[in-house]
């Protein structure tokens, strides 16, 4: 089974991206890609860019990850409430090539922040709207308070209670 894992980000620290890295791995017999929006780095999308320079290969290329994938783990970061910019530019400019940008794979969908809430409105903003674009979500999981439940040394959860509930999706995990 091959995971493509990503954190919806382009910060070079992301802590969505820490967390889908953990999870992905908690998977048993996986081979997991984790990929990286830096490596996806398009302008921002626009109809007239979209005519004067065609399709960014980059939008291509993280289509054909997707393509490759068995499964998606997916942490969602939130700025100001919704999708990051890179990562909404990104998803724009796949939509335009594939509508069904996550090509009915299943996903684990997450979300975390520093904060207490843990990305819980970006979290329902991509959940309702994911499946419009192809996302077969089995499940999603927020980790509130990133800095005090993710041990960074230890590149995992550090809270048992958090631990345990992403543990158990993962064993339950339906495909």
């Amino acid at each position: 089974m091959k995971i493509i894992a990503f954190g919806a980000s382009n910060s070079r620290n992301s802590i969505n991206k820490k967390l889908a890295t953990y999870v992905s791995h908690l998977f048993e017999n996986a081979e997991v890609e984790v990929l990286d929006l830096n490596d996806f780095t398009i302008p921002l999308f626009s109809v007239d860019l979209e005519k004067e320079i065609g399709q960014p290969q980059q939008a291509q290329d993280f289509l054909d990850k997707i393509a490759s994938a068995d499964m998606l783990v997916v942490s969602m970061a939130e700025n100001n409430s919704n999708y990051t910019a890179a990562f909404k530019s990104l998803f724009d400019w796949a939509s335009r090539i594939n509508g069904k940008v996550f090509q009915q794979k299943p996903m684990l969908l997450m979300a975390t922040s520093p904060g207490g809430r843990g990305g819980a409105n970006v979290l329902e903003i991509a959940k309702n709207a994911f499946p419009r674009y192809g996302a077969d979500i089995k499940a999603t999981f927020s980790l509130p308070l990133f800095d005090q439940n993710f041990d960074l040394e230890q590149h995992k959860i550090s809270n048992p209670d958090f631990d345990n509930q992403i543990k158990d999706i993962v064993r339950n995990f339906s495909f």
